[in-house]
């Protein structure tokens, strides 16, 4: 078994040259949101969730993103409730939210 079961990192990036980044798209209030409904429902600790910050993912073209691990699904989320149905759905059931996956193609 592993330490945690998953990791979900979110990209929080800001780009000094004013190019596009996570942290222009609300990265940081998507973080703490999951952070506080991983927290509520009890899903983190060891052997279960780890929620954590990122730098740069180099997937700023479908910013803000996180991505899941040890399943490596990318995600773009627009609003809170785009990260619950992520916590609700992946984190604590196992399953993939389609509707959220970002495109393999997306990049910088």
């Amino acid at each position: 078994m592993s330490y945690f079961e998953r990791h979900i990192f979110f990209c929080l990036n800001q780009r000094e040259n004013g190019d596009n980044s996570c942290a222009q798209h609300g990265a940081q209030q998507g973080f703490d949101h999951c952070k506080a409904r991983v927290r509520e429902l009890a899903l983190g600790g060891v052997g279960a969730v780890r929620v954590n910050k990122a730098g740069c993912l180099d997937r700023c073209a479908g910013g803000p993103v996180a991505v899941v691990y040890p399943e490596a699904v990318w995600y773009s989320y627009v609003d809170n409730s785009d990260i619950d149905e992520i916590v609700e759905k992946h984190l604590k059931q196992g399953e993939v939210v389609e509707r959220l996956r970002l495109p393999d193609h997306i990049g910088r």
